[in-house]
């Protein structure tokens, strides 16, 4: 009753306050380097009777709130044969509930100002929604909607409909982009059959034909329950109001089972693997992986260090060689892609017309196997610190979407039991040395262990263009 009530609101004429424009916040004080000043992100925790995790994080600066709800199922949780569920579900959570018809979950969010959106990895799905601060049990009462009255709306038709816009996403965005196959084949490369690492997000086009309606709603059943979710509400709040709010709209959604934890294959990389794939594409381009710690463990933190060094911008080692100084690169990136089960530590470059992925890869080497000798200049690693420190505040500066201070809430208490890990969090770079930084190189990065792939245009037989 409380739901159809709740309809016969939002179907009546209102006036909805559209949140202000941020306002500039005053610059904090100075702290010094040696010491800085502890980053602290107030918060309330408590736990439904389901099951569900929910955080509270009250901040005033302006009259927006943010809705973040994080489930833990993503494409690891799938299974070979039946991959894609994980994506898929990510476009059917948007398509209606048991009171709320298609279409309606976003045209009421719009009419109040708010905005909303998901995303999907191999570890965690994810929705957010961002209101003005009086909209705040609109959006409750959708996400809790969805949450436990799904299936009341969900069709053969509906999975159909959004299994075809799944499949042309891949089209579009995967078989039909350049180089979009690369990320695909490194996965399978670096990770074996059976890991649940080793497909991509998306899924496959087979498994995507073949998900029946039933494998759908026992998918549903198994990981979107309220006891594998956690729920941040973080903004222009009153804890006290807001904690009634999240009890009124979520506790009568059902606990459903509990889900196992996940068995993990053991990967390795015991020599140096090769492959060589044809797009339809201008230029070659060049794909070195290595199996590196999982998010948060350590090297994790040293890596991301090993990156900016490598490849952070234009002032470094490989893209200043490689770029400027012997002009035989169109770009070259590197990153330490983190994740829940473990990472992967990623170089990626073009070579210029007239030169091949094979040039590219000596001189990649070359400056690896320097750092792995010796350590980094202090000012290098400063740079890099200061590259991290700025992002990290960024992130912290929005409340809503993805990578904002809500959705981070949410994964520090997933990853760690902690909301507030921030302090932690930037505490494991501050704390890195040269020496860390070399020693992450020279651990995680051999060159007599990884995977090469090498992008070439199709009818080409090298990495010239």
């Amino acid at each position: 009753m409380r739901r159809l009530a709740f309809l016969l609101f939002l179907t009546a004429p209102a006036t909805l306050a559209a949140a202000q424009a941020p306002a500039a916040q005053a610059a904090p004080a100075t702290a010094s380097p040696a010491a800085p000043k502890p980053i602290e992100v107030p918060y309330t925790h408590f736990r439904l009777p389901n099951g569900m995790n929910v955080i509270l994080h009250e901040d005033h600066s302006v009259p927006v709130i943010s809705v973040n709800v994080h489930y833990d199922v993503g494409s690891a949780r799938e299974r070979t044969g039946r991959t894609g569920f994980a994506h898929l579900f990510e476009h059917l959570m948007f398509m209606g509930s048991g009171h709320v018809k298609p279409g309606e979950f976003d045209s009421w969010l719009e009419g109040a100002g708010g905005m909303n959106n998901g995303s999907t990895s191999n570890d965690r799905t994810n929705y957010w929604i961002n209101v003005p601060s009086n909209a705040l049990e609109l959006a409750l009462f959708l996400e809790s909607d969805r949450m436990g009255y799904l299936l009341d709306t969900m069709t053969p038709q509906t999975v159909d409909a959004q299994r075809d816009v799944v499949k042309n996403e891949r089209r579009e965005r995967v078989e039909n982009e350049p180089y979009g196959m690369a990320d695909v084949v490194l996965n399978e490369m670096l990770y074996p059959e059976g890991h649940p690492y080793h497909w991509p997000v998306i899924g496959y086009m087979p498994d995507l034909t073949a998900a029946s309606y039933d494998d759908v709603v026992a998918f549903f059943r198994k990981f979107y329950a309220p006891a594998n979710a956690s729920l941040v509400v973080a903004g222009d709040i009153d804890p006290k109001a807001t904690r009634a709010l999240v009890e009124k709209w979520f506790s009568d959604v059902k606990p459903g089972a509990t889900v196992e934890p996940m068995t993990i294959p053991g990967v390795a990389l015991t020599s140096v693997t090769k492959k060589t794939i044809t797009d339809r594409v201008q230029l070659p381009r060049l794909f070195l992986a290595w199996l590196t710690p999982k998010r948060l463990a350590p090297g994790d933190a040293a890596l991301d260090l090993v990156a900016d060094v490598l490849a952070g911008g234009k002032n470094s080692r490989l893209y200043k060689r490689l770029v400027y100084d012997m002009q035989i690169a169109q770009s070259v990136t590197a990153y330490q892609s983190s994740m829940a089960l473990g990472s992967s530590f990623i170089i990626d470059a073009m070579p210029r017309p007239g030169h091949t992925v094979e040039e590219l890869q000596k001189v990649i080497d070359e400056e690896i196997v320097t750092l792995q000798n010796e350590p980094p200049s202090a000012f290098e690693v400063q740079r890099a610190l200061n590259q991290i420190e700025s992002s990290f505040y960024n992130r912290m500066e929005r409340m809503g979407g993805f990578g904002g201070k809500a959705d981070q809430l949410n994964g520090y208490f997933v990853a760690t039991g902690n909301p507030d890990w921030f302090n932690e969090d930037l505490a494991r770079y501050r704390a890195l040395s040269p020496s860390d930084v070399r020693a992450a190189a020279d651990a995680f990065l051999p060159l007599g262990r990884r995977v090469e792939l090498a992008v070439l245009p199709e009818g080409k037989t090298n990495g010239q263009q």
